[in-house]
Order: C-alpha cells, then sequence, then structure tokens
C-alpha cells in the first residue's frame, strides 16, 4: 500500500493541474483520467515485472529522461496557454484528451515499471500489487482533479500556471533524482 501511495503521488499532482483546467469538471474528463492514470500505473509495473532483467539497462537509463521531455512539454503548454490565451480563445489542451492524456499517464506511471523490474528481482507475484497500485492512482487522481477544480474555480489562471510549474517541477525532480542516483551507485561501485 505504501508504495502504492508514493506512485500515486505524481498522478495526484498531475491531477491537481488538471483539475484547474477542467472548469467544471463533469464526469467523462474526470472518468478518463482516472481510468487512464490508473490503467496505466496498474499496466506498467506488470511490463516491468515481465520485462524482468531482460530490458532493466534501458529502462534505467531512459526512463527518467522520458517523464521529464513528456513533463516538460505538457507543463510548458499549459503555463504558454495560461498565459498567452485571450478571453475568447478556445482552449485547445484538455488534459483529459487525446496524446495529452496518453502523454501524462506514461510520465506518470515510468516509475511504475521500475516497481515491477523491482518487484520481479524480489520474486513477488504482481498481480495484486499491480491491482493496487492502479485503484490507488485512480482514487487519488479523482481527489486531485476535484481539489484542482475547486482551487482553478477560486485563482483562475494563476493556479493553472501553477499547475504547469508543478508538471515541470516533477520532471525535473525525476531527471535529477535519477541522475543523483546513477551518481550516487557508481560511486559506490
Amino acid at each position: 500500500m505504501a508504495v502504492a501511495v508514493a506512485l500515486a503521488m505524481d498522478a495526484f499532482a498531475v491531477a491537481l493541474a488538471a483539475g484547474a483546467i477542467l472548469q467544471p469538471l463533469t464526469f467523462r474528463p474526470c472518468f478518463r483520467l482516472a481510468f487512464h492514470f490508473g490503467l496505466f500505473q496498474a499496466m506498467m509495473p506488470v511490463i516491468g515485472w515481465l520485462a524482468g532483467l531482460t530490458v532493466q539497462s534501458f529502462v534505467a537509463a531512459w526512463s527518467h529522461w522520458i517523464a521529464f521531455a513528456l513533463l516538460l512539454y505538457i507543463g510548458g503548454r499549459m503555463i504558454h496557454e495560461a498565459l498567452g490565451a485571450g478571453e475568447g480563445t478556445e482552449r485547445t489542451n484538455d488534459p483529459s484528451r487525446g496524446l495529452t492524456m496518453v502523454a501524462l499517464s506514461v510520465a506518470t506511471s515510468i516509475d511504475a515499471l521500475a516497481v515491477g523490474l523491482t518487484l520481479a528481482m524480489l520474486d513477488v507475484v504482481i498481480w495484486i500489487p499491480s491491482l493496487v497500485i492502479g485503484l490507488v492512482a485512480c482514487a487519488f487522481t479523482v481527489m486531485g482533479l476535484f481539489l484542482g477544480t475547486r482551487a482553478g474555480a477560486l485563482w483562475g489562471k494563476r493556479v493553472e500556471v501553477a499547475g504547469g510549474v508543478i508538471l515541470v517541477a516533477i520532471g525535473v525532480k525525476i531527471l535529477l533524482s535519477a541522475l543523483f542516483l546513477d551518481k550516487a551507485v557508481a560511486g559506490l561501485l
């Protein structure tokens, strides 16, 4: 459960930012984001577990760069739209649709892939942990969306800019922690 909550924190933070954009929050975008975040969070450990040691070096070498690039791009777009979109301009960046939703789902669940690899090395059966991880991510996404919607209604575009900054910060955190962890491990060897 602790691993599931830790993995769901990125989904929660992204859902806060998405909730600020989705005014008013209706069932469909809430369901789409919660379902996809939960699904990807549940699938990634299974994929990592199935891959086992075969692709561990590739995943470890590139996953943080992929998550960083996706979050930087989406966060940058959110900031740009919040600052540049005029009153009459229609929003093009609905985080609950299309490639944006898929990119956010992948970016928030890449660390779950590494958890799956770890569980494979520990010889843990993946099915129950994967289900718990997916359900917790789904619940945290719904909570984040509702909190983000309330904040967006109160503070408007400032929350959207803050949401974009949060996405970029999460990407930077993922990248820096992976780079510093790589250096720490190399120093131990």
